[in-house]
């Protein structure tokens, strides 16, 4: 009886899993002789050459495509944003659906309830949606309409600093 156990002396690979390389340069019978796969002249063809990432066959790469955009002014200059501001919105309409009458909505509460979770991003009031409840809003930023529709419900808006 052989010894059926599985150990490092009886172990390959599965069925169909190895496959042998491909051996170019074998004749014009193999499908992959005379040029090796290398094609005709060009760069690629040549001996040392090495396909570095960003190379696309000689057309015009990538980099040189896109266009160029310099400085922090222009808005679609993505790298250079030092100016750009960032908030997390929180609509009036969520305050509504997630708050009681006479609550204070602070940014830890906002958190707790599903609303503004990225940390250290201050939170905006936005108007969409209708407000019939008395809160008391602590926020970083309100809009105009968010401010207007929050204290004709009867509630407050305190602005935090910083």
């Amino acid at each position: 009886m052989a010894d059926s156990r599985i150990g490092l002396h009886n172990l390959k690979p599965a069925r169909g899993s190895r496959k042998a390389p491909k051996r170019v340069g074998r004749g014009e019978g193999s499908g992959t002789g005379k040029t090796a796969g290398r094609g005709q002249k060009g760069w690629g063809a040549r001996s040392g050459a090495k396909r570095r990432a960003r190379f696309e066959g000689g057309q015009n790469p990538i980099h040189m495509r896109m266009r160029k955009l310099r400085g922090p002014h222009m808005k679609k200059s993505m790298p250079f944003e030092p100016f750009r501001t960032h908030t997390q919105p929180v609509n009036v309409g969520d305050l509504e659906a997630r708050f009681e009458a006479g609550d204070a909505v602070t940014v830890e509460a906002l958190q707790a309830r599903g609303l503004a979770t990225r940390k250290e991003v201050p939170v905006k009031v936005l108007a969409k949606g209708e407000l019939s409840k008395s809160l008391t809003v602590h926020a970083h930023g309100f809009s105009k309409a968010a401010r207007e529709r929050i204290e004709a419900a009867g509630g407050t808006c305190q602005l935090i600093e910083g």
